[in-house]
């Protein structure tokens, strides 16, 4: 059994309209900057397009840090990480 400690959650933004593709990946290279420069306990961020008008960027980060990230950054949603999706 998983740790509640070791839980991931993954903090979603939400981006839409005619730049979205391009302003999700952009804000995932921030997103792993921030990684590094927190020293974060993960390392795993990236982007999903889903349309033309709808992309995300997500940072995965441990259930202890996740209160504290989410004040810092304000995703728009977050969801329990699953690695096996």
């Amino acid at each position: 059994m998983q740790n509640i400690l070791d839980k991931k959650i993954k903090l979603i933004w939400d981006f839409r309209g005619p730049a979205a593709e391009r302003t999700a990946e952009h804000y995932q290279k921030h997103l792993a900057e921030f990684v590094v420069l927190e020293e974060l306990k993960y390392d795993i961020t990236g982007f999903q397009h889903f349309s033309d008008m709808h992309s995300i960027a997500y940072l995965v980060v441990a259930e202890f840090e996740m209160k504290d990230i989410r004040e810092m950054l304000r995703p728009n949603r977050g969801e329990i990480y699953d690695e096996d999706i």
